[in-house]
């Protein structure tokens, strides 16, 4: 049997904390603690609801993050 391959994960992260900054803040940090996949949403948007591992949502209005989401 082969090993798996190394996916990623959910950092240990109180994601409430980015409700509130500025989008590229946001961004920024939640790439400098390990999230791999960073996603900036308009209020409404049509998404898929995949789960992905590593991945971190926003949804920002007015250029601040007003929800965060994993997966």
């Amino acid at each position: 049997m082969s090993d798996l391959p190394n996916l990623p994960h959910n950092p240990q992260d109180d994601i409430g904390t980015y409700v509130g900054l500025d989008r590229q803040d946001a961004e920024e940090r939640a790439r400098a603690r390990g999230w791999t996949t960073v996603r900036s949403l308009p209020p409404g948007a049509i998404i898929t609801m995949e789960y992905l591992a590593g991945r971190l949502n926003f949804e920002v209005e007015n250029g601040t993050v007003h929800r965060s989401w994993q997966g």
